[in-house]
């Protein structure tokens, strides 16, 4: 590998500034892709339409690809705008995640507390506990429903406030905290009651959800916070 740097006079324009972007860009794979892929295609088409009459040698292509980039704005004026909507994008995943996810330790909670005979039901502490963290995942889920109902048609005729993905970060947070709290409380109950493969099952499975909710809240806090400028 020869570690030299490439020759400016042979880059692409419109690669670099497309690459530069992404660089200072957070979200999802698929929504960043697609607004890059978008991008790329209009400055193409710029591009081509500026081609004519600077003759067609590749520096005049690269010339008319420069004029393009020109035209659509530096990295800096562009970023803003794409980073909000990558913003929202991530948001609305981190929503649907967790009103997925969160309310499902509530049927958990339920057929480990209530149902079979007294010796396999959970300890009074853990039910309570449970219950409790159980309503706070269920709180969590109607938080994200508003959220996704704020970001959808409705954002249409409402402006969607600058907190908003701070505000479903923050929500997430809270819903894997309550799950990461009732798989330990799950795992500790499985060793007093008679139920425990089931108890110690229903525990993995809320630290999987606690894991994927974790994660997209946190990318979501990610995008929040950056200022979008190059």
């Amino acid at each position: 590998m020869s570690g030299r740097l490439p020759d400016p006079a042979r880059v692409d324009p419109i690669e670099a500034h497309v690459a530069e972007l992404a660089a200072v860009l957070r979200g999802t794979d698929r929504a960043k892709s697609r607004m890059l892929a978008e991008l790329r295609e209009g400055l193409l088409d710029a591009a081509t339409e500026l081609a004519p009459g600077r003759g067609s040698d590749a520096e005049a292509t690269r010339e008319a690809a420069r004029e393009a980039v020109r035209l659509f704005g530096s990295v800096a004026e562009l970023a803003p705008g794409f980073q909000r909507e990558l913003t929202i994008v991530q948001a609305r995943h981190t929503s649907r995640r967790i009103l997925l996810l969160a309310p499902l330790l509530l049927p958990c909670w339920y057929v480990l507390a209530g149902a079979g005979p007294t010796a396999h039901r959970l300890p009074y502490a853990a039910q309570v506990l449970l219950a409790h963290l159980g309503g706070t995942a269920a709180a969590t889920a109607l938080l994200a429903a508003a959220f996704l109902a704020a970001t959808g048609p409705l954002a249409r005729r409402l402006t969607t406030p600058d907190l908003l993905p701070t505000l479903v970060a923050w929500t997430g947070t809270t819903a894997a905290v309550a799950l990461a709290l009732s798989a330990f409380t799950l795992t500790i109950a499985s060793l007093l009651t008679a139920s425990w493969p089931l108890c110690a099952l229903a525990g993995a499975v809320a630290l999987v959800f606690h894991a994927k909710i974790a994660a997209s809240a946190r990318a979501c806090r990610e995008c929040a916070r950056l200022p979008a400028t190059a």
